[in-house]
This record gives structure tokens, C-alpha cells and sequence, in this order.
């Protein structure tokens, strides 16, 4: 019997895909298709051309026309293509295929240029660029030469603005040329030779003779292999964007302070007047002068001196546009980078997201599906669905008649978000997926037994390792940790091991995957100290954390099968808490296929008793057998893996890899026995051993310089299998750069992963020039559903029976009325009912109104609405229209009510108890602080205070109170059409304000046609609540200080 679709792609025809039953499209994870016949109608991302397996382009020629940007397909004997792509100049790209022009001469593809693939389109502040992958590194290949793997080594981004885009393929094109690289040359498409852009498996660590290995350092960059040595190396190293030359040694002062608390300094050379050939020495004395004049103007005050050098030296842009422009080329530097560090992987005929025995049980249920589907007669008269045989291809694709990115697993799909345009547009050949974590294939000889040493007595391995990195919940190492409200985890990572085995002429393939992830629990860790104690989330209960672990364990348990938890965390000291609680909930489960066990690593090790280890394998050697690994033999299933185990730590890096490195090494010995060939331990360093260690070091490295930004500790034992004394000097030094990485720049770059994969809009920039870092979106959309359950909470407590609500906001205000700036603000709800107007302060903590007060709309005099400056330090926290505000006045009298929550019966102000409300500070560093009051003990002013103040005012020489109220930064997350996370506004009256003025605009709009609903017309003033000039003379010095060192800290550790 022939297995459905079991051929290669490229032997098959239309005609005879018609005879056998359609493949069912991926079930579970990833979108679904109808069959090609019935898309009328469909978007073209739901049309699937009439030839299966529509792989992406390998290679694809661009050229810059007077009408936009121009692709095609390059490959040998397909000198015109039926059609090619074009993508229209300007920021608002349209994507259109068009047929070839065949023989007409106006495009002239010659002066084209090839490149790899495509990353994806990516919307800035001022234009469109186009990611393009224009260096790959040769990773090696699955067995056989159709499953090439290739890791992403350069990436240029090119603007889509006609003489830019020239300028850069021109720049391109010169490089293809330097770098001797035929296969991108457009005169060469009769006659393609693919040159070997890298190593192909080979080991990446060269190992010392003697045993001990004192300094490790991380896994150098695979480089291209030059032919031509003789020939001088090319100026340009790479497509990638690379930083700004280094400051020089011989920087004055003035330059040092400048470079480093200035961001905009860092970008731009616009403040540098000393030409190319001047003269350093004078430059300097020129800047040690500048630097005496201005101590001596400030009188030695830190902060003038400091605020003085950056004026003089490192001024901010003079425009939005300009600032615009120098935030944008930092923005594509960044996303270049995270797309460049060795990392990133892809394949063109098959699909490596997935492992060999997932890919085995889709086809299994798609089979399944379809013969039910015939049994029913659901399927086509001329269809045949063929049975099930016993013999199995390891490396079978299910579902070849999708595109290549219909068949991924999404939750391993990092620019899933950037090639939407290309996917919308139904270019399915243009899309390819790429995947974060890290694939090495190497190879060795196994003896057949201890007695024969000869070389042909020896069977050939190929070992192959790849993790695969989840991009949900992505991010680094302090910024991202535990679960989220989606039930996903940091650094989730699946890592299966491939290993093919040649036994007596019959081929065995052999597959085991493990996983690791944080502890799914709401959990915080700060980075500003070399180990920072874990601690759970104070705003999340007992029950949301219950509830988060349950549902984690859910979502995985179908996937990978019962899990058998590997917590490596220490159960004492700094991470007891953190251990005790994942017990805990983990017992509470009460679930048949989550099996929890503990091993504090660090206490069983102690000593460098690395090989103390065993003691858990041993521990768990009935799972082992339990669990199995799924294994193919002479194209017959023998077995397949029954259960997964979910390894951590707390950063699940170093610990983590160390363990899974020494499963995967009791699984391996598992495997080779089963085929006899397991032989006893030799002495020195076999081929496996070098082999294996290499491989596992190598991963660990990868995964941690994703998370952590520096190479795996304990790395010299999986290298080694031996743990000594310099390795641990060389794990003192990984943690002093983790610390630096998480205190300096783990911001900024979290910034760039979240905006990268479509969780954030270009907001989280502004969010992190005014708060210096970056909030989690899914933590926003949190606050989002908080927020919306204040105001139903408020509508419920403070309304009458019967009164009609208008709108309700949530908005920043002074803890005190009539005052505009204070240093105690807080974020109250704002209720407009058809006969008044409530102001509500709200306790976040304890879901409850404290106090209100109600203004009938007949009282209120006048509105005034401008700009509400509450801090002027940083560019975004100075723009009048992202920072503006309101507010209302209205006439003292016994007709304005006053209610505040107390533990008695009474809650009038005179009769009201001492209750500390929670309310944000307004420091430099906090003003547009996202998340919400804290319930913490404070030492402001209790209501009975606040109302005894509001009295005392009401009652001076004016009679008018009034309220100022700002308006909360607009679309903080992302609000984006097919993405998994999404974020609103609860009001939908303010659905489409893109500014904070614009807020402001309908709020103010909306008070006043309820007041002359009412029968009462207040005068509307545009006045600013707080202008910029009072917003700096309110401003104290500590302030000042306290934001410049902060400046001084984060920023000046950004490239």
C-alpha cells in the first residue's frame, strides 16, 4: 500500500492530487484553510495555488522603479518569471502582483540585486522599510540535501523611498561583488552556483589537548568561507547596521557627560563642530575651557553643570521630525540586531518549527479525518482516501498542498507579524517563516563493541540538537518573568534531539524532546543587584495564580503529553519563596499528568560535585522508561515519546541546560543500547564525548545569550563534562555582564522585541523616552480590564437608581481639588450622568469607591483645556499635545454632595475615620507610572483631611472650586487586526483619538453638551493647565538630580 502523499512535492501534479483526499489543514496551533476549489470569494491569503507545496522564494531579485520597489523570483532557467511584485513608494505601502512584462524593455531586472529572502515590512515614524535577509550561514542539512537549514546572518532594511531605496541596493550590489558571492549576481541566471555560505555541522568549540579547561569564551559568529584569499577583505563586514563608531579614549569631560546622558547624543553628530582634520589636541583644550566656563557660570551645582554641558554639547532635536528621524535609525539598528545575533534560523522546502513526532501525529489525524470524511461521503467522488500502511518516512511533511508558513507552529514564528502584508496579499512564496533558538548537526562514529578498534568497524551518528525559542511572553531576563495573564511563560523553549544511527545497512531515527519555561506562577525579579531575590507579584491573589498554573498545564499537556516538572530552583535562602509556592500550587493541581518533583541543584552540587547529578536520573529512571522517545527503524515505528520533562530554574539558563544536557546524554545511551552499540566508558575524550559536550555547550550558550545577553555558566562542565575553578571566575564575570545588560539596556531592547513581533505599537518609544523603560503588553491590557471594572464598580456604588450614564473615563488628577500641581497625583474615575458629574477616587487595591464628590452640571461655570505639563525633564513629557488636559469650576453651595467609604454607618467628611488612600507620587522618574496603586501604607493626607481642605477653600474669597484633570497616555499597548494580544480603551466614545489633546477634546465635548442638555452653557477656555514654564519653575533640583543619574545609568549603556 502507497502512504497518502508520501512522495516529494516535486513529483507531484494536480492531476494526481485530484484522485486522493485533500490534506486537512494543521489542526489546533495554526490558521486554517478551505480547499483550493471552493475560493470564491476568499482573501487572497485563504488562496492556495493548483501547484502543492508552495515553498518560498530561494533567492528574489529587487529593483528600485520610478513606481516603487520591484521583486521577481531568481533561479536557473527561469530567465521571466510570469510575474513580479511591486511595493509602491511612501509610508503607506501598497503591495501588488502584476504580470511579467515578458518582452517589453522598460524594466531592466539586470540591474537588479538578489537577495536571500524576506524578513518582512516593518511602519516607522517617517517610511516603510523592507527586511531582507542578505547573508545566510549554512547550518547543515536533515539527513539529506532537500532539508537545508540556513541561519540568518545579515539583514538590511531598505526604505521605501525611491532615491534611498537606489542608494542602498547600489550599496548592496558593491558588496555581493566584494564578498565574492556569484550566486547573488542577477548576470548569473542561466548558470546559478550556490557557493557554501558557512560551516555545515561542524563543531563550533576547539577543544584543548589537555583536560583542563581554564577561560571559555561564548561561540564566535560562523563567517563565509572565501575562496580567494589573496584578495584584500571587503570595508563592509556585513548588511546588519552596526553602532556608532566608539568614543574615543581621549574624549574630554565635556564628551564623556555628554555621550552618556544624552540620548539624543548617542544618535546624532549634529552638535559636533570639529571637522574631520582637526587638530585634537586643540579641540580638547577648547573643551576643557568650555567645560571651566560652565562650572564656573552654574556656581558648581551637579545639576546646572550637568544640564548646562547637555545644552552646549548634546541638545535635543529642534523638531518632532528630526527627533523623529534620529529615534527611527535607533529603532532599525535595534531590530537589525535582534535579527542578526546567530539566533535565527529558516528553511525553504520544509517546516522546522515542529518536531519529527508531532509532524507524525498530524499526519496520523489528518488520516483519520479523512477517512471518517469519506465514510460519510463528504469528500469528492473521484477522491481516494488510501489506507493506512505500517511503514513511516521520519522526515514526512503532513499537508505539502499549504504554503510553508500555513504549516508552522506559530508559537515559534518570530516575524509572523512582519510578513503579514505579504501573507494578506496572498504572495505565499514571498513569506518566510523564521524561527529563534538554535540547530547544530554534527556527526561521529560509534565503535560496534570495545574489542574492534579497526575504522571500518565503527557505525556512523549524526547527532542533531534543535531548540526552538516561543515568542510569546518574549523578552529578556528581568523584564519578562513567570506566567502572564494568557497562560504563557518566559523563555519557553522545546529542544529536541535528532540522532540517526546506521545499524548493519539499516537506517534508525531517533527523536527527544524536552521543554523548559519559567515558573508558571505571577512572579517579579529585579536586575539591579547580582542576585535579586524572586518574589511573587503582590496585586495577584492566591486564586489568579492558581488558575494561571492550571490553565499553562492545560494548553500543554495535549501537546507534549504528561509532564514530569524537573524544579531545580533552591528550596531555602532567596529563592525558597518561589520554590515553596510552585509546591504548593503544583499540589494543588491534583492533576493525573503534571508529576512535580524538586532538586536544589546548587546544594546538591556544592562542592563541584557536578557529577552528583546522577542522583536525579537515577531518581527518575522509572519516567525514562516510561516515557520512551519516538523511534523509527528501516522506515517501521517502533516507539513513540510518552510524556516530556518540563525542566527549570529561575532563569532557566544555566542550571536548566546543565540538567537537560545530562537527560539527553541517559536517553542517548537508551537509544544506542537499543540498537546495540552502547560500549563502555573509554578513556579520554571519544568521539562522542567531544561530539555531545560541544553540541549542548553551544545550545546553552544560544539560549542564554537570548535571554541573558552573555554565554550559559557552568558552561565548562557540559563542554568538559568537569567543573573547576576557572569557570567559575568565568561565571563571576557572565553575571557582572547579565546585571549590566538587565540595569543598562535590557529596556530599550524590550522595547524593540515587543514592537518586532506586533505586541506594541511605535507608542512603547515614547513610553520609554518618559519612563526609561518599557511596560509588558500584556500587563497593559491588565490594566485595561482593571480600569473597565472601576468604572462599572463606580457606576454601581455612586449612581441613583435610575440615573442615565453618559460616559465614564479613568484620568490622571492632583489627590487634592483646587490645586493644578501637586506632588501626590492619583488616577481617578470620572462619571457624566444626565444630571451631574462625579469625581471618584478609587482604591485599585481593594476594588472599591473611597470617595466621591458630585457636581451637578447646572453649578459648573467654565472648562479650561490646553496643555498639562507635569514634568518637564524629557522631549515626550513636554509635548502639549500628549500632554494635555482640563479643568471645571464650579460655584460652592449646599447643592455639591460629598460621600466617602468608611468602616461605620457614617460617611459624612466631619464624621468620616483616618483611612490612607493610595496615590502616586509625581516624581520625575514615576509621573506616567502605568500600573496601579499599590495597597501600601502611605503618609498623605486622609480623606476627612482632604474634605476639611475642600471646605476651608469653598469658603475663601472666590466661592468657586474646580478640579484639574490629564489625560492618560493614548494606546500605551497596540491595538493591531491579527494579532494575539490587543489592547483598548473601555470608553468607546474616545475610540480614534490617536493624541491626548484629541482625548481631551471630546471629553470636554461631551461635559458640555450634557451641560447645555441640562440647561446650562459653561464657558469652554483654551487655556494650559500647567504650561511648560511653570511645570519647570514647580520643579525641585532633587527631581532634576535624581532623572539625570537615572539618564546617566540606563541611557548611557545603550549602543
Amino acid at each position: 500500500m502507497k502512504r497518502l502523499f508520501s512522495k516529494s512535492s516535486k513529483n507531484a501534479t494536480p492531476s494526481s492530487a485530484k484522485h486522493s483526499a485533500p490534506e486537512p489543514p494543521m489542526a489546533g496551533r495554526t490558521a486554517t484553510a478551505l480547499p483550493a476549489a471552493t475560493t470564491a470569494g476568499l482573501q487572497p491569503n485563504y488562496v492556495v495555488p493548483p501547484v502543492p507545496h508552495p515553498n518560498p522564494h530561494e533567492h528574489i531579485t529587487l529593483l528600485a522603479s520610478e513606481d516603487g520597489l520591484l521583486m521577481r523570483p531568481h533561479c536557473a532557467g527561469l530567465p521571466n518569471p510570469v510575474s513580479y511584485v511591486r511595493l509602491s513608494w511612501g509610508k503607506t505601502t501598497h503591495i501588488a502582483e502584476l504580470p511579467s512584462d515578458r518582452g517589453r524593455p522598460s524594466v531592466d531586472w539586470k540591474e537588479g540585486v538578489v537577495i536571500y529572502g524576506i524578513v518582512g515590512l516593518m511602519t516607522l515614524f517617517n517610511a516603510s522599510y523592507l527586511l531582507v535577509i542578505t547573508s545566510r550561514s549554512n547550518v547543515g542539512q536533515l539527513f539529506d540535501a532537500s532539508h537545508l537549514i540556513y541561519g540568518v546572518k545579515s539583514v538590511v532594511s531598505i526604505p521605501l523611498v525611491k532615491d534611498r531605496a537606489k542608494s542602498i541596493l547600489s550599496r548592496m550590489a558593491s558588496r555581493n561583488t566584494s564578498v565574492n558571492r556569484p550566486s547573488l549576481f542577477v548576470s548569473n541566471i542561466d548558470d546559478l552556483q550556490v557557493p557554501d555560505e558557512g560551516t555545515s555541522g561542524e563543531p563550533r568549540v576547539k577543544f584543548a589537548d589537555e583536560e583542563e579547561v581554564k577561560i571559555l569564551t561564548p561561540r564566535d559568529q560562523v563567517e563565509f568561507l572565501v575562496n580567494n584569499t589573496g584578495r584584500p577583505a571587503s570595508p563592509v563586514s556585513s548588511g546588519a547596521s552596526t553602532p556608532a563608531s566608539d568614543v574615543s579614549m581621549t574624549h574630554s569631560p565635556v564628551s564623556t557627560i555628554a555621550n552618556r546622558m544624552s540620548f539624543w547624543g548617542r544618535l546624532s553628530k549634529r552638535a559636533s563642530s570639529t571637522s574631520e582634520g582637526a587638530d585634537i589636541e586643540e579641540s580638547l583644550l577648547d573643551e576643557r575651557e568650555l567645560f571651566d566656563s560652565i562650572i564656573h557660570d552654574a556656581a558648581g551645582v551637579p545639576d546646572k553643570v550637568i544640564s548646562s554641558i547637555i545644552a552646549a554639547t548634546a541638545p535635543p532635536p529642534d523638531s518632532s521630525e528630526e527627533r523623529n528621524s534620529e529615534l527611527e535609525a535607533r529603532i532599525l539598528r535595534g531590530c537589525l540586531r535582534e535579527f542578526t545575533k546567530g539566533d535565527m534560523y529558516f528553511a525553504l522546502h520544509f517546516d522546522i518549527t515542529r518536531s519529527l513526532q508531532h509532524k507524525h501525529e498530524q499526519f496520523t489525524k489528518i488520516h483519520t479525518q479523512n477517512k471518517l470524511l469519506s465514510e460519510l461521503d463528504a469528500l469528492p467522488k473521484d477522491t481516494n482516501v488510501n489506507p493506512l500502511d505500517d511503514r513511516v518516512d521520519a522526515l514526512f511533511e503532513p499537508s505539502v498542498i499549504l504554503p510553508l508558513w500555513r504549516r508552522v507552529d506559530r508559537h515559534f514564528w518570530w516575524n509572523e507579524w512582519l510578513s503579514k502584508p505579504f501573507m494578506d496579499a496572498g504572495l505565499h512564496s514571498y513569506v518566510t517563516p523564521i524561527m529563534q533558538g538554535y540547530i547544530q548537526i554534527s556527526s561521529f562514529d560509534q565503535p560496534k563493541d570495545t574489542s574492534a578498534m579497526q575504522d571500518d568497524s565503527a557505525e556512523p551518528v549524526d547527532y542533531i540538537v534543535m531548540s526552538r525559542r516561543s515568542r510569546d511572553r518574549a523578552g529578556l531576563r528581568y523584564q519578562r518573568r513567570g506566567v502572564d495573564d494568557e497562560a504563557n511563560v518566559a523563555n519557553f523553549v522545546e529542544t529536541e534531539v535528532i540522532m540517526r544511527v546506521q545499524r548493519n545497512g539499516i537506517s534508525n531515527v531517533f527523536s527527544h524532546v524536552q521543554i523548559r519555561g519559567s515558573i508558571p506562577l505571577f512572579w517579579t525579579q529585579s536586575g539591579f543587584s547580582m542576585k535579586p531575590p524572586p518574589v511573587l507579584a503582590p496585586e495577584r491573589n492566591p486564586a489568579q495564580n492558581l488558575d494561571a498554573i492550571k490553565r499553562h498545564f492545560r494548553r500543554a499537556v495535549p501537546v507534549y503529553g504528561s509532564h514530569t516538572i524537573v524544579n531545580l530552583a533552591e528550596q531555602h535562602g532567596k529563592e525558597g519563596m518561589i520554590t515553596n509556592a510552585y509546591r504548593e500550587y503544583a499540589t494543588k493541581l491534583d492533576a493525573k499528568d503534571v508529576r512535580y518533583c524538586e532538586f536544589d541543584f546548587h546544594r546538591e552540587t556544592r562542592g563541584l560535585k557536578y557529577e552528583n547529578i546522577s542522583k536525579l536520573i537515577n531518581q527518575l529512571e522509572r519516567v525514562f522508561e516510561n516515557q520512551g522517545f519516538f523511534w523509527v527503524s528501516n522506515n517501521m515505528l517502533l516507539s513513540k515519546q510518552k510524556g516530556v520533562f518540563r525542566v527549570n530554574c529561575i532563569d532557566c539558563l544555566d542550571r536548566t541546560n546543565v540538567v537537560q544536557s545530562a537527560f539527553a546524554r541517559h536517553v542517548m545511551s537508551m537509544q544506542l543500547e537499543a540498537v546495540g552499540l552502547l560500549s563502555p566508558p573509554q578513556s579520554g575524550k571519544s568521539g562522542m564525548e567531544v561530539i555531545f559536550n560541544d553540541v549542548w555547550a553551544n545550545n546553552g550558550d544560544a539560549i542564554s545569550r537570548a535571554y541573558a545577553g552573555t554565554s550559559a555558566l557552568k558552561g565548562d562542565f557540559t563542554r568538559t563534562g568537569k567543573r573547576d575553578l576557572g569557570g567559575m571566575l568565568n561565571d563571576g564575570v557572565n553575571s557582572l555582564a547579565r546585571m549590566y545588560s538587565a540595569t543598562f539596556g535590557d529596556w530599550f531592547c524590550q522595547a524593540i522585541i515587543d514592537f518586532m513581533l506586533g505586541y506594541r505599537t511605535l507608542s512603547v518609544f515614547e513610553e520609554f523616552l518618559i519612563k526609561l523603560q518599557s511596560t509588558d503588553p500584556r500587563e497593559l491590557i491588565r490594566l485595561s480590564r482593571i480600569r473597565a471594572e472601576a468604572i462599572a464598580t463606580s457606576v454601581a456604588r455612586v449612581l441613583s437608581e435610575g440615573e442615565t450614564l453618559i460616559s465614564g473615563w479613568t484620568i490622571f488628577s492632583p489627590e487634592q481639588l483646587n490645586v493644578k500641581f501637586d506632588d501626590r497625583f492619583e488616577e481617578k474615575v470620572l462619571l457624566l450622568s444626565a444630571r451631574a458629574l462625579y469625581i471618584v477616587s478609587y482604591d485599585y487595591s481593594l476594588e472599591k469607591t473611597k470617595m466621591y464628590i458630585c457636581v451637578p452640571l447646572g453649578a459648573i461655570a467654565r472648562l479650561e483645556k490646553g496643555a498639562y505639563i507635569i514634568s518637564p525633564l524629557e522631549e515626550a513629557s513636554r509635548d502639549p499635545v500628549q500632554n494635555a488636559g482640563f479643568s471645571i469650576y464650579w460655584h460652592a453651595s449646599n447643592k455639591i454632595s460629598m460621600r466617602m467609604t468608611s468602616y461605620s454607618i457614617r460617611n459624612c467628611p466631619e464624621d468620616a475615620l483616618t483611612i490612607s488612600p493610595p496615590a502616586v507620587s509625581v516624581s520625575s522618574s514615576t509621573q506616567y507610572k502605568p500600573t496601579l496603586p499599590r495597597r501600601e501604607p502611605t503618609k498623605t493626607a486622609n480623606l476627612s483631611g482632604i474634605m476639611s481642605k475642600v471646605s476651608e477653600n469653598a469658603a475663601g474669597a472666590t466661592n468657586v472650586c474646580f478640579a484639574a484633570f490629564k489625560a492618560l497616555p493614548v494606546d500605551p499597548a497596540r491595538v493591531r487586526s491579527g494579532s494575539s494580544t490587543g489592547y483598548a480603551e473601555p470608553a468607546d466614545d474616545l475610540a480614534g483619538a490617536t493624541t491626548c489633546k484629541q482625548v481631551v477634546d471630546m471629553m470636554v465635548d461631551s461635559i458640555k453638551r450634557a451641560c447645555e442638555d441640562a440647561g446650562n452653557s459653561p464657558v469652554i477656555t483654551d487655556r494650559d493647565v500647567v504650561s511648560l514654564t511653570e511645570a519647570q519653575k514647580m520643579t525641585s533640583i532633587y527631581a532634576k538630580m535624581e532623572y539625570g543619574v537615572k539618564r546617566l545609568i540606563w541611557l548611557g549603556g545603550l549602543v
